[in-house]
């Protein structure tokens, strides 16, 4: 063992237990790769569970650097690192309150395991001409068996539930493309269900509106759909526009529905009408992009002119609905891929083929 296998931090050291020993300190990169490794769940020849890390997400490593990158870029989130050995707490050059000094010893190679923050901390390895540090948390182990616990107790806190994430995402700007349409669909579902004059308002059910009947992430999924490529397309990162013309049409349009299928709306609930479901909410969604896109439509009235030729066609309420040589109880719809798509389709032919016969009578 050399001096140049020594390295040492210094480290605050709360009174936590008495069990375990647990510091603070900070490094950069380089240094946790020196001390720590990410030991990934897998299966010796034997066919015995070696490891305890999921596999590396590409997509999120890569927003995080791209992120990380940025000039203001800040990282307050630790990451967790434990040692069962080759770790020791020395008391500080000057001793002062709970100020310790790290010594690690890595000349077996990195003796510690990242416990909590591989993508983070694999994001910051790819980091180029920055050198970036970050706080690291760190807790000594006698056995390589409570080093898993403390694994599965540190990962298994509750995260955000997702719907509160969303609706946070509005007030932050300068965000990863995945969640940037993300908020402006949420910055539109917004404004639906609180501004006067909307045709849903106060029926969309989110974390400060638990009273409402339309999942916020369901209709997050219309408006990012038609953000992508349907009437909303035109104000796709245009923040004025989209909460102007963006969020009358989809208010418009909900307007129609409820006008056209008042018996399968009003005082109903997802259990009850499936047009109030996750599944025809989205299938109403390409309905909505269909007519703008065929008929130009972008008032109610436009939208009820469309939204009759369904009529007869669908079974909200009771019945069964007639995907051609399929037949499914009104209620049998769940909000899947399949049936989604199943009813979106079904929704938009019934709609070219009374236009076109409309068309023809003309």
């Amino acid at each position: 063992m050399t001096k140049r296998h020594i390295l040492r931090f210094d480290a605050l050291a709360p009174l936590q237990s008495r069990k375990f020993t647990v510091f603070t300190f900070i490094a950069k990169a380089a240094e946790i790769a020196r001390i720590a490794r990410i030991e990934r769940a897998g299966r010796d020849n034997d066919g015995a569970l070696q490891g305890f890390q999921r596999p590396q997400i590409a997509g999120h490593i890569r927003e995080i650097r791209d992120y990380l990158e940025k000039p203001n870029a800040i990282l307050p989130n630790a990451i967790v690192v434990a040692f069962t050995g080759q770790a020791r707490l020395e008391p500080a050059m000057t001793p002062k309150g709970r100020l310790r000094q790290l010594v690690i010893d890595t000349s077996k190679g990195p003796p510690g395991w990242i416990v909590d923050g591989q993508q983070r901390f694999t994001a910051l390895s790819e980091l180029r001409g920055r050198d970036f540090e970050v706080l690291v948390s760190g807790f000594l182990c006698e056995t390589e068996e409570e080093l898993q616990k403390q694994f599965i107790l540190v990962n298994n806190t509750r995260p955000l539930p997702k719907a509160l994430v969303y609706e946070l995402l509005p007030k932050v700007g300068d965000l990863p493309p995945r969640m940037s349409s993300r908020s402006q669909a949420a910055l539109v579902t917004e404004a639906l269900n609180y501004r006067r004059g909307s045709s849903l308002k106060g029926l969309i059910k989110q974390q400060t509106n638990p009273k409402g009947v339309i999942r916020d992430t369901v209709l997050q999924r219309v408006i990012m759909n038609s953000l992508s490529d349907g009437a909303l397309r035109l104000y796709a990162g245009e923040e004025k526009l989209l909460l102007a013309q963006g969020v009358t049409i989809m208010s418009e349009f909900f307007h129609a529905v409820q006008h056209v299928f008042a018996d399968d709306w009003v005082g109903k609930s997802p259990k009850t009408s499936r047009l109030i479901h996750g599944a025809g909410i989205v299938a109403l969604g390409y309905v909505m992009d269909f007519l703008n896109s065929v008929t130009g439509a972008t008032t109610r009235d436009e939208f009820t002119r469309g939204l009759r030729l369904l009529k007869g066609r669908t079974a909200w309420t009771e019945g069964e609905w007639e995907f051609g040589a399929e037949r499914r109880r009104w209620n049998g719809l769940q909000n899947v891929p399949s049936d989604i798509r199943q009813l979106s389709l079904h929704l938009v032919q019934v709609l070219k083929r009374r236009l076109s016969e409309t068309d023809r009578a003309a």
